[in-house]
């Protein structure tokens, strides 16, 4: 992987700030959240070598005290190039938070500068006043300086709260959310066509930390089985990572969590499932968690079936594919790496490969599909989200619903299907789609179009006039450009 790829919109967003603490003279917040491993640190400190402005660069530890941290903080300040002299930082630290504060505020230059706080929330944990302190500190000493204070954060939700209206730091900081790269940056960044570009964005999640150990040019199946031999290999550490920095301890929604196995469930499999010998997990206790990992913690995502009329069941999924991965897979096949075999691993992962890959390619579909469509590249313009549909008895299932809006839409302009697999769409596939569409609720005979995203085409004998969009991995990766 190349050094630094994408992110162009992101340094894009970060210029504009520094460009008008430069015109105002005035200092400017940007709080930047986004889960471990999506690059946060990397984009920031890729901004500041670009900048070409002294800056400072304090990241947190977490469990420290708040004492370390400020000496922590006041070491990072005495080696930067934000003081005009070294000296002025006194090696003695101060006392807490307000004074280490004041202290940053006075060797701030008169020309512009950046500032970095990364893993803020370890210090929010740490320090219940620490909050209110930043909020002094800022209104009193900083908010006249000419610089630019980046607050980085893994805790999401706790990244939210620092700038929700009934906290100290309400309407002080812009919030910038940090995905990871998409499907066309992933490709660029290890050398890859549009198929295998799309491979590897599943199994890495689009995460720099991932993709950093990934050879330039190396098949996603090759790609796998060479990590098998490595169980610290990071396609198998920064998801295993992740879940013990989430879930410490393993509690009730952890349990959840893993109860999913990297497929979509509905609320009962997931009671049925997590649940332990006195019995299913009460539908009292199990919504308030489904609630958290969906809400606050962002690491599940619930689809509903989209058409005319609301449907049911809600159907949960892991949000982020590499976990997806982990838990389907890859934590077999790391325990069979730390046994020493490693081809036993990758049978594992070759074993669940195509039907994982099946479902987990479709949430990015449907994403592209959406880009697609309001960038012009599909014959619906109307078409703001893609969906899926089922009933209750999940037959028929339909892959692809493109709705005017959502939930409930008031127009479906197209229904489709995704076919991942090594053989071509073909007109079997063809007839059960066309018997399938018919119970989707707004599905009009002759009037909603018909849709095809395919990894291996249409078949010869299959008409292109007889589906009005067919999409292959081209066009996935085509509408993250456009």
């Amino acid at each position: 992987m190349a050094d630094f790829v994408g992110r162009t919109s992101e340094l894009g967003v970060l210029r504009k700030r520094l460009d008008g603490v430069r015109q105002s003279g005035r200092a400017i917040a940007v709080a930047i959240r986004g889960r471990r491993q999506v690059g946060k640190s990397r984009l920031v400190q890729e901004f500041c070598d670009r900048a070409r402005v002294p800056y400072a660069y304090f990241t947190a530890i977490k469990g420290a005290s708040p004492v370390e941290s400020v000496a922590a903080l006041v070491a990072a300040l005495r080696e930067s190039d934000l003081p005009s002299d070294p000296q002025l930082v006194p090696s003695a630290g101060p006392a807490g938070w307000p004074d280490a504060f004041r202290l940053l505020a006075s060797v701030l230059p008169d020309t512009p500068s950046i500032v970095v706080i990364d893993e803020l929330p370890w210090l929010a944990e740490q320090d219940d006043k620490f909050d209110g302190s930043l909020q002094a500190a800022w209104d009193r000493l900083v908010a006249d300086k000419p610089v630019l204070l980046l607050l980085l954060g893994s805790d999401v939700h706790m990244m939210e709260r620092l700038t929700a209206y009934d906290r100290p730091f309400y309407g002080r900081a812009d919030n910038l959310v940090l995905g990871p790269l998409n499907p066309m940056e992933t490709g660029r960044a290890l050398g890859l066509e549009s198929a295998e570009a799309i491979d590897a964005h599943l199994i890495t999640g689009g995460l720099p930390g991932i993709l950093r150990s990934w050879p330039p040019a190396t098949p996603p199946l090759a790609f796998l089985e060479r990590e098998c031999c490595d169980p610290a290999a990071p396609v198998f550490s920064v998801p295993e990572s992740s879940l013990l920095a989430e879930f410490p301890a393993p509690d009730q929604a952890r349990r959840v969590l893993e109860s999913l196995g990297g497929d979509s469930r509905t609320h009962a499999n997931i009671a049925a499932a997590a649940g332990s010998r006195e019995g299913i997990l009460p539908s009292g206790t199990l919504s308030p968690v489904l609630r958290r990992l969906v809400e606050e913690k962002r690491v599940l995502a619930l689809d509903e079936p989209l058409s005319t009329r609301r449907g049911r069941p809600a159907l949960y999924r892991v949000a982020d594919s590499n976990l997806r991965l982990y838990l389907a897979a890859g934590r077999a096949a790391q325990d069979l790496a730390r046994r020493g075999r490693p081809d036993a691993a990758f049978q594992v992962v070759q074993r669940r490969w195509l039907s994982w890959r099946g479902k987990a390619v479709e949430p990015l579909v449907r994403e592209s599909l959406e880009l697609g469509s309001a960038a012009g590249m599909t014959r619906w313009p109307q078409v703001e989200v893609v969906g899926g549909w089922w009933n209750r008895q999940f037959d028929p299932e339909i892959d692809l619903v493109g709705a005017d809006r959502w939930p409930v839409a008031e127009r479906i302009h197209y229904v489709g299907s995704v076919k991942w697999l090594g053989s071509p769409f073909d007109r079997h596939d063809l007839a059960a789609l066309v018997l399938g569409a018919a119970a989707v609720p707004g599905y009009v005979p002759g009037g909603t179009g018909l849709a095809v995203v395919s990894l291996s085409g249409l078949a010869p004998r299959l008409d292109s006039d007889e589906v009005q969009l067919h999409w292959g991995p081209a066009e996935v990766i085509a509408a993250w450009q456009a």
